[in-house]
């Protein structure tokens, strides 16, 4: 049997999507994920076949590629030991570089640019604090001014605000 290897392929095999080559379609992961079985178009299979024939377009293109919620199922109980969620993980991050980053992560991700976290700290969360006796805002970068200078060098020198704000 001969190898399919492209320049997708190997892009992918250097983003930490090598265990895509051990796939042989068995169906294993589409059928053992619990949101393929709530979202017909997500199919952990067909990504994985994409990626094996070097079907760039296909495997980083579509909703499919953003609705895995990593929860690691699929890894379980592949026979063939495939790291199905590091294969998406890398397919999103070749999609990111394209500029394709799915709406809801690109509104988490800039959640975090602008606060530290992906979760905006409001009135009602500052409320419940409150009624436990905690501050207003937890002691991490929301509340440490130095913390989130340091945190915004971090995401500047990796590009990630660039990569997001595109």
């Amino acid at each position: 049997m001969k190898k399919v290897v492209s320049e997708f392929t190997e892009e992918l095999a250097a983003n930490g999507g090598s265990s895509a080559e051990l796939c042989f379609q068995c169906g294993t992961c589409t059928l053992k994920c619990p949101s393929a079985r709530m979202m017909t178009s997500l199919r952990p299979a067909n990504l994985m076949r994409a990626s094996l024939l070097g079907l760039k377009d296909e495997a980083i293109n579509g909703d499919a590629l953003w609705q895995c919620t990593t929860c690691y199922t699929c890894v379980e109980w592949c026979p063939c030991n495939v790291q199905v969620v590091d294969v998406i993980t890398a397919l999103r991050n070749m999609a990111v570089a394209n500029g394709d980053l799915y709406e809801n992560h690109k509104k988490v991700a800039q959640s975090l640019i602008k606060n530290g976290h992906t979760v905006e700290n409001n009135d009602k969360i500052k409320g419940l604090r409150k009624n436990l006796g905690l501050s207003e805002n937890p002691e991490t970068v929301m509340d440490n001014a130095a913390a989130k200078a340091d945190f915004d060098k971090v995401l500047n020198l990796t590009k990630f605000t660039e990569l997001v704000n595109e």
